[in-house]
Parts: C-alpha cells; sequence; structure tokens
C-alpha cells in the first residue's frame, strides 16, 4: 500500500471550493428519477444523461473533485466512443465507483439492514482501478426507529465498511466510509445526534482493528439533524454546530476530509448547512459535499431526455455545483439562490 499516493488522491478529493457529484445510482434509483421526469429507463438514456454532466467541464474543473459512478457508467462509452471515464478525468476530476451491493434484510433484526459486497470485492476493485477509478464507495444504512438501530446491526454495518476499506487501500484505491443514519422518521435532533455518535465511534473502532490508515480515507456521513417527521425542525445554525461538535468527539483527526451526504435534504438545505459548518470552522478536516440528488434535481428536470436541452441541464448543474462549492469555502449567500431564478 503507498498511503502517500492514496493521501494525495483523498485531500484532491476535498480540494477547497469542491466536491463530490455521486452519480452512483443503481438502476433500479435512477428509473425513480426518470420516472419523475417522464423518461425511459434504457441504458442509452441513463448514459447519455450522464454524459451531459461529464461534458460540462467548466463546471467539473471549477466546482466537483470526483465522480462516484455506477459499474455500468464506469465501463460505457459516450456516444462518440469515448469511455465516460476520460471526459471525467479531462475535465480534471477523480472518477471513482461505488462498489456495495446494496442493503439487504439482516436475518434475525427486524427492520434493520446490512450492506453485502464482500464477496469477490479485491478481484472488483482491481479491475475498476486498471479502468480508470482512484476511489470507491459503500454506504452502510442505519435507521431510527422504536427499539433501532441494534448494537448487532451497528456492529455489523461498521465492520463490513471496515473490510471493504481495507480492501480498498490495498488495491491502491480510497475508500469513501459512507455510514448514513437516516433522517426518516419523527426522531428529534438529540436522537440523530445520540445515534450518529455511536455509529461513528463503531465505525472508527472497527478502521483501526481492520488497520485501515485513516491518512486515505474520505469520510461520508449524514448531518446531526431532526428526523424528517419530527414536530420541531432544528434550525440551519443548530444542525451546523451539533454536526460539528458529534464528528470532533468521534473523527480522528488524521482523516483528510468530511464529504457530507444530502440524506433527503432539499437542494437549498444541504448547501445552508454546509456553508453555515464552514462559516463557524475550527475543525481540523476540510468540510465538502457529496451529492446526488442535491446536485442533481435541477439538472434532470432541465434535461427531461431531451437533447436539446443540454445547455439547459449543465446550466442547472453548474448552478447547484457552484453554490454548494461557494457552500464548501464558507461563502454561500441566499440571495445568489434568487439570482439564478
Amino acid at each position: 500500500m503507498d498511503l502517500a499516493a492514496l493521501n494525495a488522491v483523498a485531500e484532491a478529493m476535498v480540494t477547497p471550493g469542491k466536491g463530490i457529484l455521486a452519480a452512483d445510482e443503481s438502476t433500479g434509483t435512477i428509473k425513480k428519477r426518470f420516472d419523475a421526469i417522464g423518461v425511459e429507463n434504457t441504458e442509452d438514456n441513463r448514459r447519455d444523461y450522464r454524459e451531459c454532466l461529464f461534458r460540462a467541464e467548466q463546471t467539473m474543473r471549477e466546482h466537483i473533485s470526483g465522480v462516484i459512478l455506477f459499474e455500468e457508467t464506469l465501463y460505457q462509452d459516450a456516444k462518440d466512443g469515448t469511455p465516460l471515464v476520460d471526459l471525467i478525468t479531462a475535465a480534471g476530476s477523480i472518477p471513482g465507483i461505488k462498489v456495495d451491493k446494496g442493503a439487504t434484510k439482516m436475518a434475525g433484526f427486524p427492520g434493520e439492514t446490512v450492506t453485502k459486497g464482500l464477496d469477490g470485492l479485491s478481484k472488483r476493485v482491481r479491475a475498476h482501478y486498471e479502468r480508470g477509478a482512484r476511489f470507491a464507495k459503500w454506504r452502510a444504512v442505519i435507521d431510527i426507529a422504536d427499539g433501532v438501530p441494534t448494537w448487532g446491526c451497528v456492529k455489523a454495518n461498521a465492520h463490513a465498511l471496515a473490510r471493504y476499506a481495507r480492501i480498498c487501500q490495498q488495491e491502491q484505491v480510497v475508500p469513501i466510509v459512507e455510514p448514513e443514519v437516516l433522517m426518516d422518521g419523527a426522531h428529534d435532533i438529540d436522537r440523530c445526534d445520540e445515534v450518529t455518535r455511536w455509529t461513528l465511534q463503531t465505525v472508527f473502532q472497527e478502521l483501526y482493528e481492520q488497520r485501515v490508515a485513516l491518512e486515505g480515507i474520505i469520510l461520508k456521513p449524514n448531518m446531526v439533524i431532526s428526523g424528517k417527521g419530527a414536530r420541531r425542525q432544528a434550525s440551519v445554525q443548530e444542525v451546523a454546530e451539533r454536526t460539528i461538535a458529534a464528528l470532533k468527539a468521534t473523527v480522528p483527526s488524521a482523516v483528510p476530509g468530511i464529504a457530507y451526504l444530502s440524506g433527503g435534504q432539499t437542494d437549498e438545505q444541504a448547501t445552508a448547512h454546509l456553508d453555515a459548518m464552514n462559516r463557524i470552522g475550527g475543525f481540523p478536516w476540510k468540510m465538502t459535499f457529496s451529492y446526488g440528488r442535491a446536485l442533481q434535481a435541477a439538472p434532470q428536470r432541465a434535461w427531461s431526455g431531451k437533447a436539446e436541452n443540454a445547455v439547459a441541464c449543465q446550466e442547472a448543474f453548474h448552478h447547484r455545483a457552484r453554490m454548494n462549492g461557494l457552500a464548501s469555502l464558507g461563502q454561500w449567500e441566499q440571495a445568489l439562490e434568487k439570482k439564478a431564478a
């Protein structure tokens, strides 16, 4: 393992002013997105949409440090025959790959899941590296409900994340470690805080036990936030303060960066929270974004499956990427959203 090389990639992924585009929706997930805009979920349409984003060269170069791809996309070619991965690297961005096989029901633990995909992972990661991927992603899902999560679920998911991370580093690929405490449900911010701290403490203990070099990972956590159904929704400032406090208590300073998931927040909520955290400052890591829907909802609507809408799609993508790039520097202003409207 060349830790210096892994660290260089990890540091590049959290370059100030840039963040990570999560374009790794599974075929089933992107079908839901396409259904919402009346587009058929075909391989060509998936390619055309993603190619439209990757060809937004100014946006990619200025605001996108890396792109998480679904396996299909990593091996796809653009309409003109250029590998999509080459479009990403040509725009100065780093290609990455989602390697988990999704969350599956956890036997003996009603209402809880564990992420699968460790079988054959080393061989798959090696092939992805040869295709151009320099980082990977694995998502663990922790739900909050009555009696949930359990210790067994948190432990199993943390262990799988750590095994994945060690395998990636062995194959010279930077692992994004993503333990997502879901914001679905009616729980308050206190409960989210408690479960997030518990989850992160467990994840870092497992990373230590599996001999993962923290200098060569990126953490992709949820923010500490009220559940969607909570009667009291915490303010932007409270979310920012509680999230920073929780991470300071659980995340070692050796980690190069935190790239937050949006987790079902609206576009502007995700941007405002990230901006507020960076305005507060005082933490040892770079804090940026790794957003999927919060970066793509507007471009998808603008595109709507029509080639003639490519420019509108790219303009919408540029706006959201720029807003989040500013938020990663603590320089976003609400007024900038209105100017673009």
